[in-house]
């Protein structure tokens, strides 16, 4: 090819190769915009809101322990003031059966008495009458008994007639009838105590002898107070409930009463179905098993009762998992990279527990302690410094 045509050649090539670089700048030009806003905005993209970054060497250098929530059934317990009071059917108030002196008091304070035991002597005429009138009634019935045998041999003997036989036989009925009366009569003050002139007066239960209204040689009326027994195996817990509560407690209801150095779980046995008319509060009664004598008949105490749950997802947890991270209420639950604040709804509180009623299933694993650590962290922006 000559220089000629090799010019030519060459200023036909040159145009289009200026236009297609052109092109490829231009197309460069326009990507950068684009591939810069990427870059940026990756750059800008914030770390996953309420997350801690933890390694498990951290975790445990930090003393953080995890666990799983406790299932519910309990929306928590209500702390309650209460008074220990003696069982109604377990005290007993032991009066003269009749007027007279007091000779003999066989029991003082504190001392144990079985039902039936003798508590006291009283001498009077009342108990002379009653003593003289049981001796009359068998004397009267003895009389009557010889009677109806002779009545018998007679009548068997065609010698008298079946009318005095059968005269006999009534007479004698009713002088036995009178013997019993008269004893039942001397066995309501308590019975005999040696002398015609003096009664027995005998415990109606066992237990033990809380009050001694009596002394030795006093002169008291019928129904004058001697003894006050008390059969303390058994106390109750008296509490007041606002009408709210007392809607969700049922008879059954497990109840905690604690005071200095004791504690005792027992069960409701009574919500009263009506308001106390000065408190306009609910009386609410539990029994306690008192057979180790911890519990003192008028000694304040504390009840907690325990509350139904509001649903089937009512878990509890440690009240150390729990926190406070910019007025809400979150608890820290494990992730693959750590931790992650979950905001949580809390009921009530169940000694070292706290009943949480929304946010978490049960099936989490969460710190349970040490979990300050991690709200500390999240302060500083989910990263632990490593050492």
């Amino acid at each position: 090819m000559t220089k000629i045509a090799k010019r030519a050649v060459l200023s036909a090539l040159l145009p289009l190769t200026l236009i297609a670089c052109g092109k490829g700048s231009e197309k460069q030009a326009d990507d950068m915009p684009a591939m810069e806003g990427m870059e940026k905005g990756e750059a800008e993209k914030p770390a996953e809101k309420d997350a801690v970054t933890l390694s498990a060497r951290q975790i445990a250098d930090a003393g953080i322990e995890v666990g799983h929530p406790k299932g519910g059934g309990s929306a928590g317990m209500i702390e309650l003031p209460a008074l220990v009071q003696g069982d109604p059917q377990g005290l007993q108030v032991v009066s003269a059966t009749i007027g007279g002196r007091v000779v003999a008091l066989n029991r003082n304070l504190g001392q144990p008495v079985g039902r039936g035991d003798t508590l006291a002597v009283i001498e009077s005429r009342e108990a002379a009458s009653l003593n003289a009138e049981i001796e009359a009634a068998r004397a009267r019935a003895a009389l009557a008994q010889s009677n109806l045998r002779r009545e018998q041999r007679l009548f068997a003997e065609r010698v008298s007639p079946e009318q005095d036989l059968i005269a006999a036989r009534t007479a004698a009925t009713e002088a036995n009838i009178a013997v019993r009366l008269a004893q039942q009569q001397l066995s309501a003050t308590g019975g005999r105590a040696g002398a015609l002139n003096r009664v027995a007066i005998r415990a109606p239960i066992s237990g033990q002898v809380i009050a001694r209204a009596a002394t030795l040689g006093q002169t008291v009326a019928a129904d004058g107070e001697l003894y006050r027994i008390a059969n303390l195996s058994r106390v109750t817990v008296a509490a007041s409930l606002s009408p709210s509560d007392a809607g969700r407690i049922r008879p059954g209801a497990r109840i905690v009463v604690t005071a200095a150095g004791r504690r005792q779980e027992a069960r409701v046995t009574y919500v009263s179905p009506v308001l106390d008319e000065t408190t306009r509060l609910v009386q609410l009664i539990a029994t306690l098993d008192n057979r180790g004598e911890i519990w003192r008949v008028g000694e304040p105490v504390t009840a907690s009762v325990e509350l139904p749950a509001t649903g089937d997802r009512t878990v509890t947890v440690p009240s150390t998992a729990v926190q406070s991270v910019e007025n809400r209420t979150v608890v820290f639950v494990r992730t693959a990279t750590g931790f992650k604040a979950v905001p949580v709804t809390t009921g009530r509180r169940d000694g070292d527990l706290v009943v949480i009623t929304s946010g978490l299933t049960g099936g989490e694993r969460i710190a349970t302690t040490n979990s300050f650590t991690l709200k500390a962290e999240l302060g500083k922006g989910g990263e632990m410094d490593m050492d």
